[in-house]
């Protein structure tokens, strides 16, 4: 089983010409602003390199992180987020925009989705926009602590039905705080990523 056994922090950038140089294949994360992105983060990477907060939207720029020497990680800022300004929230989707369009080494995009409630319409905007981009992308849901045996189980069923996707599609439950996906989605990003 694949295993994250080194993580180092290289970069926060805003355009491409701050980007590392593109010598590795990139796994990105993105999700909207109160999804659990940084929690998910530090349960991915066994360390607290994110800075997680109780006030949602605290990503403002796009984050470079090296895993084994040899794959980058990105952790993009979070989307839908309200309580900023407007021109604050155009700037973060322009900043995600042009990562997607320009990143020629981008192997994987994890889109985190909330377990708890049903994909929102940013969240299917999301995943037609990685499509439309022809973006290899799997779903994670986050927050699986707060629910129980029986919805668990609906949950997955909910998200492959509100974001139309096949039956065999890669739909990870996670929780940073029980640890519950962590090992499984951690091996199926970096097997995919070596396959690359």
């Amino acid at each position: 089983m694949a295993v994250i056994k080194k993580v180092k922090f290289i970069k926060s950038a805003v355009n491409p010409k701050d980007y590392p140089p593109p010598h590795f294949p990139e796994i990105a994360i993105v999700g909207r602003s109160n999804v659990g992105k940084s929690s998910l983060i530090n349960a991915i990477f066994k360390r607290n390199i994110a800075k997680v907060s109780s006030s949602p939207g605290k990503t403002r720029l796009i984050n470079f992180f090296l895993l084994n020497d040899k794959i980058y990680f990105v952790d993009l800022p979070g989307y839908g987020y309200a309580a900023v300004s407007k021109a604050e929230r155009n700037k973060w989707k322009k900043m995600i925009e042009t990562y997607f369009h320009t990143r020629e080494n981008l192997s994987l995009v994890i889109m985190l989705v909330d377990s708890r409630h049903q994909p929102t319409k940013l969240d299917i905007m999301m995943k037609e926009w990685l499509e439309s981009l022809g973006i290899p992308y799997i779903v994670v849901a986050t927050k699986a602590d707060k629910l129980n045996q029986s919805e668990k189980a609906k949950t997955k069923k909910i998200i492959r039905e509100t974001l139309g996707l096949p039956k065999d599609f890669p739909v990870f439950l996670t929780s940073s705080k029980e640890g519950t996906g962590i090992k499984e989605l951690v091996s199926y990003i970096l097997d995919f990523v070596s396959k690359d």
